[in-house]
C-alpha cells in the first residue's frame, strides 16, 4: 500500500484509529489472496453448482481460513460477481486489444466470434460459470446492474455500426439487436459446449461468422441468397 504525506496519510492513519476492536486490519488483505479465492471460486462454482457451494470449501481450496474470505467479499453472492467481474474485465481487455488489430468490419465480427468461443474452449470452468451458474444467483439475475456484459455487447453493436458507416453492413438493422442475436447464437452454443455437447469450435466459429454475415452483410451485384447459401455449404464443408 502507498501512503502519500499529508492529508492522505491523515485520513488513512484516522481510518486506522476508527476500526472496530478485534476486526481485521484492511492492510492484512494481499492482492494475491484474493486472487486466489476468486480462482478458487470460480472452480468450485463450476465443479459443485452455485447453489451447492459452502464459503468453507471456497476458502479451503483457495488456502485461506473461512473468515479471509468476508475480508474480501460480502458474501457468496458477492463473490460470484467479483469472480465475474474480474472475469469479464480481462476477456473485454484481451478482446479490445484482439479487434484493434484490423480495421476491416468482417475480420472484427470473426474475430469476435473466434475470440468468444476459444474462451469456452480453453477455460470450461469459467465458460460453465458465466453461462451457467450466474443465472442460479438470483441478486445477479434481479439486483446486480451488468454493465460489464453491456461494455461486452456495446464492442459487437460498435463494429456493426461501423460496418453500416461503411457501406459494408445493411443499413436497415439495428447495431443493438444484431449484436444481441449473434450473442445469443454464441451464448446457445456455450451452454451446450460447457454440458457436454460436442462441438468443433472452429467450424462452428466459422458457421456463425458465415451465417451473420450472409444475413446482414450488403449485397454485392449479382449476388443472390442462394448463391450466398451454397457459398457457405461449400466453405463449411472444407
Amino acid at each position: 500500500m502507498v501512503i502519500h504525506f499529508g492529508m492522505a496519510s491523515f485520513e488513512w492513519v484516522q481510518k486506522m484509529a476508527e476500526q472496530e476492536p478485534g476486526k481485521p486490519s484492511a492492510t492484512s488483505r494481499t492482492p494475491d489472496k484474493r486472487e486466489r479465492i476468486l480462482e478458487a471460486a470460480i472452480a468450485v462454482f463450476a465443479e459443485k453448482g452455485f447453489a451447492q457451494t459452502k464459503v468453507s470449501e471456497i476458502a479451503k481450496v483457495a488456502g485461506v481460513a473461512d473468515g479471509t474470505i468476508y475480508l474480501y467479499f460480502e458474501n457468496k453472492d458477492d463473490l460470484l460477481i467479483k469472480a465475474y467481474e474480474a472475469s469479464m474485465d480481462r476477456i473485454l481487455e484481451s478482446l479490445a486489444r484482439l479487434l484493434a488489430e484490423t480495421e476491416s468490419t468482417a475480420e472484427k465480427v470473426e474475430r469476435f466470434i473466434q475470440h468468444h468461443l476459444q474462451m469456452v474452449g480453453n477455460d470450461k470452468q469459467l465458460a460453465k460459470v458465466i453461462t451457467v451458474e450466474l443465472r442460479t444467483s438470483p441478486k445477479f439475475m434481479v439486483e446486480y446492474k451488468n454493465t460489464k456484459f453491456n461494455d461486452y455487447l456495446r464492442l459487437l453493436s460498435d463494429i456493426i455500426a461501423n460496418g453500416q458507416g461503411e457501406g459494408v453492413l445493411r443499413g436497415d438493422i439495428d447495431p443493438a439487436l444484431a449484436a444481441r442475436a449473434l450473442f445469443g447464437m454464441l451464448d446457445e452454443l456455450s451452454l451446450m459446449f460447457v454440458l457436454g455437447g460436442r462441438m468443433d469450435l472452429r467450424i462452428t466459429a466459422r458457421l456463425l461468422y458465415e451465417t451473420f454475415m450472409n444475413g446482414t452483410a450488403v449485397p454485392q451485384s449479382g449476388d443472390s441468397a442462394t448463391q450466398r447459401a451454397i457459398a457457405l455449404t461449400n466453405r463449411i464443408n472444407r
